[in-house]
């Protein structure tokens, strides 16, 4: 063999081993609000994936392979995230783990749909999103029609005969948050005084104030993100409004408390249950907080669905989607959250997805909804 054929072929298998190299990675999307208003939901469901990728990785990866991310950014849109999810499918992703924004997770889940990718969102909680109907769309989190009746039972049982406005933002989570809200508590005979939308990016909203002020509300809902219902309460307070705010899992953040000020202290609101307080994520916890991160908000929502996942590769033995997805709607997994599965519809169940917060000195905090009274 000549000294350039000799080149040649070690060339080749050098290529070759570079190339099986490459095929034993598998490539995870998390795409998220990164930039935005609501970039810290972003911060949050990435730090939890990379987590669990590195934990993954450590004990040997998915079916041998080890896992690489790639982010997109969708900026809680709905346009920007059907163009995140065109470039993940680009990237040739196996999973897709987020959109995290119920306006995003909707349009960018027809397109994984079309593509034949899995999607597994950690915190989008519009049940649209799982009644489209689409086989490779799952949910690791709770869904708003189930907030809407727990905000719905504690304003019937502590504010009947009250005057209750119903606000929204218009966006997929906000307004499907507040309708859902609105449905469960007139089922419960309760009739708000008021159910408009507001337009979100405003710094002033003295209008909607004034207006709620001469309608003598007692108790606001509001559906939508985090600076909006800061602004609305801080602006409330600044005219001398003590009327009680209740909202969902947009304000489970410190952003809140930042827009808010001293404003924010004594809201309620739903959110994700807190699995900082769950045994089964004791390891997992620790492990954030050796890292110097507090892993609140979407982190470990995002951990539980990235667990989820990998387990039911391992089972299925393949990253065939129709194997990943029988996996999925079939068998259960022993996650930070406890043992869990999903429904005919790909939503989670095994665990309790919703618990009361409120506001105080600061910071959000557990409440029993027993002390949830007027």
């Amino acid at each position: 063999m000549s000294h350039f054929a000799t080149e040649l072929c070690l060339a080749l298998g050098v290529a070759l081993a570079m190339a099986a190299v490459a095929r034993a990675e598998i490539l995870v999307g998390v795409p998220g609000p990164y930039t935005g208003p609501v970039a810290w939901g972003g911060a949050e469901t990435e730090r939890g994936a990379e987590m669990a990728v590195a934990h993954l990785n450590v004990a040997g990866g998915v079916l041998g392979q080890k896992i690489r991310i790639i982010k997109a950014d969708d900026y809680c849109d709905g346009e920007q995230a059907m163009a995140a999810a065109r470039k993940l499918v680009a990237d040739s992703v196996a999973f897709v783990m987020g959109h995290e924004c119920s306006g995003a997770a909707i349009p960018a889940s027809r397109i994984y749909a079309d593509a034949g990718i899995l999607m597994m969102t950690n915190v989008a909680t519009n049940p649209l999103l799982t009644e489209q109907g689409f086989e490779n769309i799952f949910r690791f989190s709770g869904r708003d029609d189930l907030q809407g009746v727990m905000a719905a039972s504690y304003l019937a049982d502590n504010w009947r005969g009250k005057n209750i406005a119903i606000l929204h933002d218009g966006e997929a989570y906000g307004e499907g948050l507040a309708k859902e809200t609105k449905k469960a508590l007139n089922e419960q005979g309760l009739f708000e005084t008021m159910f408009e939308e507001i337009t979100p990016g405003l710094v002033d909203y003295q209008h909607v104030v004034e207006k709620m002020q001469a309608a003598n509300t007692d108790v606001l809902y509001y559906g939508g993100y985090t600076p909006e219902a800061g602004l609305l309460i801080r602006q409330l307070r600044d005219r001398g409004d003590d009327l009680q705010l209740v909202s969902g899992d947009g304000m489970i953040t410190e952003d809140f408390g930042l827009i808010a000020g001293e404003a924010a202290e004594g809201t309620l609101f739903t959110s994700y249950s807190d699995a900082r307080n769950f045994p089964a994520a004791a390891e997992v916890v620790a492990a954030f907080r050796a890292a110097n991160f507090e892993p609140t908000g979407s982190t470990l929502v995002a951990y539980g669905a990235m667990q989820a996942w990998a387990q039911a590769v391992e089972k299925a033995g393949t990253l065939e989607l129709d194997a990943v997805v029988e996996a999925l709607r079939t068998d259960e997994f022993d996650t930070i959250y406890g043992r869990v599965g999903f429904d005919e519809k790909g939503d989670v169940y095994g665990y309790k997805p919703f618990a009361w917060y409120v506001w105080d000195d600061g910071d959000y905090a557990p409440v029993d909804p027993a002390e949830l009274t007027e």
